[in-house]
């Protein structure tokens, strides 16, 4: 007998919509943006680190950090990675301790060299409206400011970190507790985007980028669902 496809006795394939799909050996890796840090005082510099500025976390950065860890205490991580600079080693302490991880450091995630702005006048140069800030802006590209790190070293040493990381943690999730200029880059990077489209991590905010091999997929930006209700200054 030929049945009709709208006949009511035949069974219908049935295809709904899933999420995202678990993919064997890829790496989850969380790009968490460092706590609010002191604020730049001209008279006061802050330190230097391998000629970055290395500014601590104010309370309201370490309290940041403690609403990390609430939100990720329970996300499966793996291994918990910081930069050179203090604010990202404050900023993943608290999780740390909850999950009994010590972090690594990975020096090729830290924050964009400033050239001669390092120290903190960049913030100071940004809050004036230096026409060379609207120049970095415009052009989407850090060494407008004189003495400061090239897009192409930005780029080279952050796909070099993430690809490594991602190939030592294949079918694990990793945090990354690093900065709002490699956050950009990374997901300039991952996306195809502009060079700054990704240049507005909040502070305690998290991205997420799933890695294959040499393929990387975004999964999110700049969430601060932890951090609703959190005063901001």
């Amino acid at each position: 007998m030929v049945t009709s496809p709208e006949d009511p006795n035949v069974a219908q394939a049935s295809y709904p919509q899933s999420g995202f799909p678990e993919i064997p050996g890829s790496a989850d890796i969380l790009l968490i943006r460092h706590g609010q840090s002191e604020p730049y005082r001209p008279d006061a510099p802050f330190p230097l680190v391998d000629g970055h500025a290395d500014p601590a976390l104010t309370p309201n950065g370490h309290e940041q950090a403690q609403r990390l860890a609430d939100r990720l205490a329970t996300a499966g991580i793996d291994a918990i990675y910081v930069s050179t600079l203090r604010r990202t080693a404050q900023t993943a302490a608290p999780l740390a301790g909850r999950l009994g991880l010590a972090p690594q450091v990975e020096p090729e995630l830290r924050e964009v060299h400033l050239g001669v702005w390092e120290g903190g006048e960049y913030r100071q140069r940004v809050a004036e409206r230096d026409p060379i800030v609207r120049q970095v802006f415009e052009q989407e590209r850090w060494d407008v400011i004189p003495g400061a790190e090239t897009s192409a070293s930005l780029s080279a040493r952050v796909r070099a970190a993430i690809d490594r990381l991602a190939a030592g943690h294949a079918g694990h999730r990793v945090a990354i507790f690093t900065h709002g200029g490699v956050i950009g880059q990374a997901l300039a990077l991952a996306s195809g985007s502009r060079p700054f489209a990704f240049l507005s991590a909040d502070n305690g905010s998290i991205s997420r980028l799933v890695v294959i091999e040499q393929r990387w997929i975004v999964r999110g930006f700049n969430d601060t669902a932890h951090l609703n209700g959190h005063r901001r200054h």
